[in-house]
């Protein structure tokens, strides 16, 4: 009986399959906002709009990928 390696995370991702990297991006986007709506800190929300757009074109460029 032979055993099947087990996939590590780092190569799932590297198979650019959808799934994972749309679940990558969506939480890019949250964080994104979470880093706009919070009221603790100048630099986070600087950076908030940069990362929210980085999120998004990353949904649209991985929205291309096979299933």
């Amino acid at each position: 009986m032979t055993v099947e390696p087990r996939d590590t995370l780092i190569q799932r991702f590297l198979r650019f399959r959808r799934g994972p990297w749309e679940n990558l991006a969506t939480i890019v986007i949250a964080l994104g906002v979470l880093m706009l709506l919070q009221p603790l800190s100048m630099t986070l929300y600087t950076y908030s709009f940069a990362m929210t757009l980085l999120g998004t074109a990353m949904f649209i460029i991985v929205s291309k990928f096979p299933e």
